[in-house]
């Protein structure tokens, strides 16, 4: 049973394994015999010998995947780092931390483009920007509920 599902791996990993099922073709080996030795189905392996067949071993190099190009250019983004390190306050924000909707504000004054803030962190993660978790301390309703409970129970004692 074959699965339709792109197999794990990066570009040149799958291009060395189609390079393999060509080298196995041209030595006369058969297409499902192909299939089975490197993992793939029948009709990838034909596909690949049809390809191999007319565009030659250049057919079966990996094709880039660019996707959507960013709305920010590499310069903006430096620029993007430079402002979050020097905080919020530099950036006109009441705030003393940085928060996703935070940046978003200032990605769309500073540069004039608007993102959603769920998808500004793959951008801040692609800065290397790391998120900082939320303080250990207790919170003020954490600490009134502590000083309740303590207060209680020093009554019950007395």
């Amino acid at each position: 049973m074959y699965v339709c599902m792109r197999p794990k791996g990066s570009a040149e990993k799958l291009e060395a394994r189609r390079r393999l099922a060509a080298t196995m073709l041209a030595k006369g080996r058969g297409i499902r015999e192909v299939a089975r030795t490197i993992g793939a189905a029948p009709s990838s392996v034909k596909r690949w010998k049809d390809a191999l067949e007319e565009g030659g071993k250049n057919a079966l190099k990996s094709k880039p995947h660019t996707g959507r190009p960013s709305r920010l250019s590499t310069k903006q983004r430096q620029d993007l780092l430079h402002i979050l390190k020097q905080g919020p306050r530099a950036a006109n924000l009441r705030a003393d931390q940085w928060t996703c909707q935070r940046v978003v504000t200032v990605i769309r004054r500073s540069f004039g483009v608007k993102y959603h803030p769920d998808h500004v962190s793959r951008i801040l993660r692609a800065l290397g920007w790391n998120s900082k978790k939320k303080s250990s301390l207790p919170s003020k309703r954490k600490a009134a509920r502590r000083h309740t409970q303590w207060s209680s129970l020093a009554r019950r004692h007395r």
